[in-house]
């Protein structure tokens, strides 16, 4: 805040105002809508008034508390408890006497805002005028009390400069101020109207226009950032997020290839420079940063910082931890946030932190230097940035892949505008979060909607204004409030092979390694998952990535050859899978004779143990392994209801309802399920089971359980058991329960599934209970370590449970 003393010995500007009336004892917020006020700067239509021990207060954002930042005008030393608000029409010219006191004052005025304020005895104490001057506005107190001390208040970051002031006397008893209340706001500060200063808080020249406008020359270089003391010097962040690269200077650059490119490199930092390496992920279009090389000296050591939190020198990995440690004059550290790589010359610091998807540079000194590279020359273009060194042969070869019917650019718009509100609105005006939100928008409007990378943007940003914020405000570390919610994605200790990358799997939301554009797109036509097999004497090899599998939903544990103690072996360096046999080891092989041929046959299937006992989420695999390859056979299992919806007419006792029950593919259950619709295994389903002809207020729907047959009947065959006693079975923790016991319809979801080793008919069974509501005492709580406990119910005795049933087939 800033706080501006005045002394009134004495005026009076105007007389009472005639008109609309707002009154007011204590505290009131009053409308000034007709005659706005424009205080330093900042045009309001209200303004709120209030007394508080011996002071009074007007204020402009709401009402006065000590502490809080707020534009208020506090007076203190009156004795007055009441008073109100009348807006006087009049005109006053320029060159009157108001605009001979105040000669900053450029516009006429048009009208006034009085606030007599009184005592208990309904005796006038003192009078606070806003008048209204166009794009200004001044401020006249008279009183009647003697003297009275006034404090103008701007609401501001930092303090601000002193604000002019007139003061006269009109007599002994009788005393008054008037002041010119227009100004300016820049960078959280406030001005005189019609000056230019030299504000070394900011490193500026500012100057304030009579209409309020201000305009600021900076003394401190492009890369240089204010001390606070009129000093300047070097504090610059470059950030690498996906394919964009925004500069120190805050040039947004895109790198459209798989290339490597330069980052960072000066003449005043001899002996290092600083390269990204780019490839691409789920979209051959999109690249994204893979790994940042520091190279010391032309013939000197390289330093990786690889996927995964690994670090390599000269391509041996190296394990880095919190504890700093030196290689080549670089100081090397693990955090949460990444790999920190620090290189310090006597005038420079350069720090590079990677954490396997994103690369913050942050480049310090006691004066600017020159800087070249994607991170700091401005006039030159990206494939001039491009060292062949580091770009492998057809890196640079252009791909054009379909959009992707996940991404939309609206909803992005609108994701990516977040940089703009709520709490990265305080870094806004030391970091330009235009760049950012322009590479969010350009990245996630063509990725799909994946891989953490909604996050990343968001999350840059206030490591971004992390660096530069401390350095101009004493340290204060804001990033607390702007990235906490950001959620870490654990790929930053997951170590990919070079044909993958790491990002969160859509059904589990675990990290996992994910298969690269190029890599799967070789694959993809022909629906394979690796490469032919290949033949030897007397034996057989086939190689599959894991990737590719986990694409599909298998895991390559649960598959085996013919003999099911042949099992596929994973490489963790490579992640691809082998299975083999030969002559020695023959797996189940079967051995045929084709005239002069003989031919050994062999399969990759899947192992026949179910996922939870009775049932199973995952498609079969079967894949022939023999010298004659064939390809893949998944056989993908689709459920098809047998009916839309069930509804059953009930009486039980004194209640005659009508209970339905509706599977939904969705979590807002807008649109059941058709019966002609193909719905896949593993699917998440919604079920609601609903009764018509109940009051609510008197009785709810308790759903005691549920469980899947693989007969008509609820006791008939197979049994599996989906919700009991009211809650989800513990052992499938796919199972979640909504609503149960709270009105007149419960809501509970699953995975989809059929029982091992059947092809048939599931049919689905709850059984439904009535509860007499007294207060909450239907509502179903399942703690989490204990799913089964529940509160009692009281049932009325002419209440039957009703059962329902519902089937899909595959």
């Amino acid at each position: 805040m800033m706080f501006f003393k005045l002394c009134l010995i004495g005026f009076s500007m105007l007389t009472a105002a005639a008109g609309s009336h707002q009154a007011f004892t204590s505290s009131a917020e009053m409308n000034i809508s007709s005659c706005p006020i424009t205080y330093y700067g900042q045009k309001y239509e209200k303004v709120y008034v209030g007394f508080n021990a011996d002071r009074f207060a007007v204020c402009f954002k709401g009402l006065y508390q000590p502490g809080i930042q707020n534009d208020c005008i506090l007076m203190s030393g009156g004795m007055a408890d009441r008073g109100g608000l009348s807006v006087l029409r009049r005109e006053i010219p320029t060159g009157s006497g108001v605009h001979k006191l105040l000669p900053n004052l450029k516009y006429a005025g048009k009208c006034v805002n009085v606030i007599p304020l009184k005592d208990c005895q309904q005796s006038q104490v003192e009078q606070v005028e806003l008048g209204n001057f166009g794009a200004q506005s001044i401020l006249a107190i008279k009183t009647y009390s003697g003297y009275t001390n006034v404090n103008v208040v701007a609401d501001a970051q930092v303090n601000g400069l002193t604000v002019s002031k007139h003061t006269f006397q009109t007599s002994e008893t009788n005393s008054g101020v008037i002041t010119d209340v227009s100004g300016c706001r820049f960078s959280g500060l406030v001005y005189e109207t019609n000056i230019t200063v030299n504000d070394p808080r900011i490193c500026s020249t500012v100057t304030c226009d009579v209409s309020g406008a201000a305009t600021a020359v900076s003394h401190c270089g492009p890369l240089e950032h204010c001390q606070g003391d009129g000093s300047c010097a070097m504090n610059t962040v470059c950030s690498v997020t996906g394919s964009t690269v925004i500069g120190f200077t805050s040039k947004l650059q895109s790198v459209s290839d798989r290339c490597g490119y330069s980052l960072l490199r000066s003449s005043s930092l001899p002996g290092l420079h600083v390269l990204g390496i780019f490839k691409e992920r789920r979209r051959k279009d999109l690249s994204f940063l893979d790994r940042v090389i520091l190279e010391l000296d032309r013939e000197g050591p390289q330093i990786s910082l690889e996927q995964g939190s690994k670090v390599k020198v000269n391509d041996e990995f190296l394990i880095v931890h919190a504890t700093p440690q030196i290689v080549h004059s670089v100081v090397l550290t693990k955090s949460h946030t990444g790999v920190n790589a620090k290189f310090e010359t006597s005038n420079f610091t350069v720090s590079v932190v990677f954490d396997g998807h994103t690369a913050i540079i942050h480049l310090s000194g006691s004066s600017e230097v020159p800087v070249e590279g994607l991170c700091g020359d401005s006039s030159s273009t990206v494939n001039e940035q491009k060292p062949s060194v580091y770009s492998d042969t057809g890196c640079q070869t252009q791909y054009e892949d379909d959009s992707d019917s996940t991404s939309s650019c609206n909803t992005t718009a609108k994701w990516c505008g977040l940089l703009q509100e709520g709490s990265f609105t305080a870094c806004n005006s030391y970091v330009d979060p235009e760049p950012f939100i322009q590479a969010c928008i350009q990245t996630l409007c063509k990725y799909p909607a994946v891989d953490g990378l909604t996050c990343h943007f968001l999350k840059r940003y206030a490591e971004v204004c992390k660096y530069i914020k401390q350095c101009n405000s004493g340290g204060l570390d804001i990033t607390y409030q702007l990235s906490v919610s950001v959620p870490q994605d654990g790929c930053q200790d997951m170590f990919c092979s070079s044909h993958e990358f790491c990002g969160v799997d859509s059904s589990s939301r675990k990290p996992r390694c994910h298969c690269r554009g190029l890599f799967a797109s070789k694959y993809k036509p022909t629906n394979s998952f690796g490469e032919p097999i290949v033949c030897a004497d007397k034996a057989a090899t086939v190689t599959l990535a894991n990737c590719l599998l986990e694409d599909k939903g298998i895991n390559y544990s649960v598959l085996h050859l013919n003999d099911q103690s042949c099992r596929g072996q994973l490489d963790n360096l490579t992640h691809l899978v082998t299975f083999s046999f030969s002559s020695q080891d023959t797996c189940g092989t079967v051995v045929q004779a084709n005239n002069s041929q003989i031919i050994y046959k062999n399969a990759i299937v899947t192992q026949n143990i179910p996922m939870f006992g009775l049932i199973t989420r995952h498609d079969k695999v079967h894949m022939d392994f023999s010298c004659r390859y064939s390809q893949p056979d998944i056989k993908t299992l689709s459920i098809r209801f047998r009916q839309s919806s069930v509804i059953q007419h009930i009486s039980s006792g004194e209640w005659k309802y009508n209970l339905t029950m509706e599977a939904y593919t969705s979590r807002d259950r807008t649109k059941p399920i058709d019966s002609d619709a193909d719905i896949d295994l593993n699917q998440r389903l919604w079920v609601e089971l609903k009764t018509y002809g109940l009051e609510e207020d008197r009785v709810a729907v308790v759903t005691d359980s549920c469980s899947a047959t693989n007969q008509p009947l609820p006791t008939g065959g197979l049994r599996y058991n989906l919700i009991i006693d009211g809650c989800p079975n513990p052992k499938d923790p796919t199972v979640a329960v909504e609503r149960n016991g709270l009105g007149t319809s419960t809501i509970f979801s699953f995975n989809t599934f059929q029982f091992t080793g059947s092809n048939g008919n599931v049919f689905l069974h709850c059984k439904v209970e009535l509860c007499v509501r007294q207060g909450d005492n239907c509502i179903q709580r399942c703690t989490q370590t204990v799913r089964g406990r529940r509160s009692a119910r009281p049932k009325n005795e002419n209440i039957i449970p009703a059962f329902i049933s519902v089937a899909w087939t595959y």
